[in-house]
Protein backbone atom coordinates (compact mmCIF):
# COMPACT_ATOMS: atom_id res chain seq x y z
CA UNK A 1 0.00 0.00 0.00
CA UNK A 2 1.51 3.15 -1.27
CA UNK A 3 1.27 6.44 0.79
CA UNK A 4 -1.97 8.23 1.29
CA UNK A 5 -2.59 10.83 -1.09
CA UNK A 6 -3.14 15.05 -0.28
CA UNK A 7 -5.48 16.66 -1.95
CA UNK A 8 -4.44 20.99 -2.20
CA UNK A 9 -7.48 22.86 -1.75
CA UNK A 10 -6.28 25.45 -3.45
CA UNK A 11 -5.23 27.34 -6.54
CA UNK A 12 -2.42 29.11 -5.40
CA UNK A 13 0.96 28.56 -6.18
CA UNK A 14 1.96 30.22 -3.15
CA UNK A 15 0.84 27.67 -0.88
CA UNK A 16 1.92 24.74 -3.66
CA UNK A 17 5.38 25.88 -2.97
CA UNK A 18 5.34 26.30 0.77
CA UNK A 19 3.33 22.81 0.71
CA UNK A 20 6.65 21.78 -1.08
CA UNK A 21 9.01 22.81 1.17
CA UNK A 22 7.43 20.08 3.94
CA UNK A 23 8.23 17.28 0.97
CA UNK A 24 4.54 17.02 0.19
CA UNK A 25 3.87 16.84 -3.32
CA UNK A 26 -0.05 16.89 -3.49
CA UNK A 27 -1.30 14.05 -5.35
CA UNK A 28 -4.20 17.22 -7.21
CA UNK A 29 -4.68 20.28 -6.90
CA UNK A 30 -8.80 21.05 -6.29
CA UNK A 31 -9.70 25.05 -5.23
CA UNK A 32 -12.81 25.03 -3.68
CA UNK A 33 -15.49 27.22 -5.32
CA UNK A 34 -17.51 28.74 -1.90
CA UNK A 35 -18.69 32.08 -1.21
CA UNK A 36 -16.32 34.00 0.68
CA UNK A 37 -18.21 36.85 1.80
CA UNK A 38 -17.36 37.44 5.77
CA UNK A 39 -21.05 36.75 7.61
CA UNK A 40 -22.26 40.54 9.45
CA UNK A 41 -20.10 41.31 12.51
CA UNK A 42 -17.86 38.13 12.03
CA UNK A 43 -14.08 38.88 13.57
CA UNK A 44 -11.01 38.06 11.62
CA UNK A 45 -10.34 34.69 13.49
CA UNK A 46 -13.27 33.24 13.50
CA UNK A 47 -13.78 34.45 9.59
CA UNK A 48 -10.05 32.88 8.80
CA UNK A 49 -11.15 29.38 10.63
CA UNK A 50 -14.62 29.25 9.03
CA UNK A 51 -13.01 29.35 4.82
CA UNK A 52 -10.24 26.96 5.97
CA UNK A 53 -12.89 24.12 7.68
CA UNK A 54 -15.51 25.43 4.63
CA UNK A 55 -12.89 24.68 1.67
CA UNK A 56 -11.47 21.51 3.19
CA UNK A 57 -14.98 20.27 3.25
CA UNK A 58 -15.63 21.52 -0.48
CA UNK A 59 -12.70 19.81 -1.89
CA UNK A 60 -13.63 16.51 0.41
CA UNK A 61 -12.43 13.09 -0.48
CA UNK A 62 -12.81 9.85 1.40
CA UNK A 63 -9.39 8.58 -0.20
CA UNK A 64 -7.33 11.51 0.32
CA UNK A 65 -6.21 13.79 2.66
CA UNK A 66 -7.57 17.46 1.95
CA UNK A 67 -5.62 20.42 3.51
CA UNK A 68 -6.77 23.99 3.13
CA UNK A 69 -6.06 27.35 3.77
CA UNK A 70 -7.11 30.93 4.42
CA UNK A 71 -5.56 33.71 5.28
CA UNK A 72 -7.06 37.22 6.73
CA UNK A 73 -5.23 40.50 6.98
CA UNK A 74 -6.87 42.38 9.80
CA UNK A 75 -6.41 45.80 10.80
CA UNK A 76 -8.20 45.68 14.59
CA UNK A 77 -12.10 44.53 14.07
CA UNK A 78 -11.80 45.00 10.10
CA UNK A 79 -10.94 42.28 7.51
CA UNK A 80 -9.09 43.69 4.87
CA UNK A 81 -9.75 42.62 1.07
CA UNK A 82 -8.48 41.22 -1.12
CA UNK A 83 -6.90 43.77 -3.78
CA UNK A 84 -8.53 42.96 -7.18
CA UNK A 85 -8.04 46.47 -8.38
CA UNK A 86 -5.37 49.48 -7.71
CA UNK A 87 -7.73 51.75 -6.24
CA UNK A 88 -8.44 49.15 -3.15
CA UNK A 89 -4.51 48.15 -3.00
CA UNK A 90 -3.78 51.68 -2.08
CA UNK A 91 -6.39 51.93 -0.16
CA UNK A 92 -5.46 49.02 1.92
CA UNK A 93 -1.86 50.45 1.68
CA UNK A 94 -2.27 53.72 3.24
CA UNK A 95 -4.52 52.06 6.27
CA UNK A 96 -1.70 49.49 6.90
CA UNK A 97 0.99 52.47 6.56
CA UNK A 98 2.96 53.15 9.94
CA UNK A 99 0.39 51.04 11.41
CA UNK A 100 0.79 47.44 12.87
CA UNK A 101 -2.04 44.36 11.90
CA UNK A 102 -2.16 40.82 12.04
CA UNK A 103 -2.55 38.54 9.69
CA UNK A 104 -4.28 35.55 10.50
CA UNK A 105 -3.53 32.23 8.76
CA UNK A 106 -6.05 29.01 8.93
CA UNK A 107 -5.22 25.17 8.13
CA UNK A 108 -7.59 22.55 8.02
CA UNK A 109 -6.96 19.24 7.41
CA UNK A 110 -9.73 16.65 6.48
CA UNK A 111 -8.63 12.72 6.68
CA UNK A 112 -10.01 10.38 4.90
CA UNK A 113 -11.90 9.01 7.66
CA UNK A 114 -14.05 12.55 7.62
CA UNK A 115 -11.95 13.79 10.78
CA UNK A 116 -11.08 17.78 10.70
CA UNK A 117 -8.08 18.97 12.57
CA UNK A 118 -7.51 22.90 12.46
CA UNK A 119 -4.66 25.39 13.36
CA UNK A 120 -4.53 29.09 13.46
CA UNK A 121 -1.07 31.09 13.13
CA UNK A 122 -1.08 34.91 14.21
CA UNK A 123 1.76 36.81 13.21
CA UNK A 124 1.88 40.79 14.04
CA UNK A 125 3.12 42.86 11.11
CA UNK A 126 4.26 46.88 10.84
CA UNK A 127 4.51 47.73 7.55
CA UNK A 128 7.10 51.72 7.56
CA UNK A 129 5.30 54.83 7.12
CA UNK A 130 4.87 54.99 3.35
CA UNK A 131 4.69 57.71 1.09
CA UNK A 132 2.40 58.31 -1.81
CA UNK A 133 5.23 57.35 -4.00
CA UNK A 134 6.63 54.67 -2.03
CA UNK A 135 2.81 53.02 -2.80
CA UNK A 136 2.41 54.37 -6.14
CA UNK A 137 5.35 52.60 -7.28
CA UNK A 138 4.52 48.91 -5.17
CA UNK A 139 1.16 49.00 -7.16
CA UNK A 140 3.18 50.14 -10.19
CA UNK A 141 4.26 46.63 -9.57
CA UNK A 142 1.53 44.97 -9.86
CA UNK A 143 2.35 42.20 -6.90
CA UNK A 144 -0.93 43.11 -4.84
CA UNK A 145 -3.10 41.69 -7.25
CA UNK A 146 -5.40 39.08 -5.47
CA UNK A 147 -3.58 39.70 -2.09
CA UNK A 148 -5.32 39.85 1.42
CA UNK A 149 -4.74 43.33 2.00
CA UNK A 150 -3.19 44.54 -1.15
CA UNK A 151 0.21 43.01 -0.40
CA UNK A 152 2.54 39.86 -0.78
CA UNK A 153 5.14 40.00 1.87
CA UNK A 154 7.49 37.44 -0.57
CA UNK A 155 8.23 40.32 -2.75
CA UNK A 156 8.76 43.91 -3.03
CA UNK A 157 6.60 44.80 0.01
CA UNK A 158 8.97 43.21 1.99
CA UNK A 159 11.39 46.09 1.62
CA UNK A 160 8.28 48.18 2.92
CA UNK A 161 8.10 45.99 6.29
CA UNK A 162 9.69 47.43 9.30
CA UNK A 163 9.00 44.13 11.72
CA UNK A 164 7.18 41.25 11.95
CA UNK A 165 6.52 38.80 14.75
CA UNK A 166 5.02 35.49 13.98
CA UNK A 167 5.31 33.40 10.78
CA UNK A 168 6.51 34.66 7.75
CA UNK A 169 5.38 31.52 5.57
CA UNK A 170 1.71 32.25 7.58
CA UNK A 171 1.64 35.96 6.16
CA UNK A 172 2.95 34.50 2.57
CA UNK A 173 -0.49 31.37 2.87
CA UNK A 174 0.78 28.62 4.70
CA UNK A 175 2.11 28.64 7.90
CA UNK A 176 4.31 26.08 7.79
CA UNK A 177 5.03 25.05 11.41
CA UNK A 178 0.90 24.91 12.13
CA UNK A 179 0.81 22.45 8.54
CA UNK A 180 3.45 20.24 9.55
CA UNK A 181 1.69 19.73 13.13
CA UNK A 182 -1.39 19.09 11.41
CA UNK A 183 0.01 16.67 9.34
CA UNK A 184 1.67 14.94 11.80
CA UNK A 185 -0.70 14.63 14.04
CA UNK A 186 -3.28 13.04 11.33
CA UNK A 187 -0.74 10.56 10.92
CA UNK A 188 0.46 11.51 7.44
CA UNK A 189 4.03 10.53 6.42
CA UNK A 190 6.48 13.77 6.53
CA UNK A 191 10.63 13.15 5.96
Amino acid sequence: MGAPALILASASPRRRDLIARLGVEPFAIRAADIDETPLPGELPRAYAERMAREKAEAARDDHAFVLAGDTVVALGRRILPKAEDEATARRCLALLSGRRHRVLSAVALRAPDGTLRERLSETIVRFKRLSEAEIAAYCAGGEWHGKAGGYAIQGAAEGLIAWISGSHSGVMGLPLFETRALLKAAGFPLG
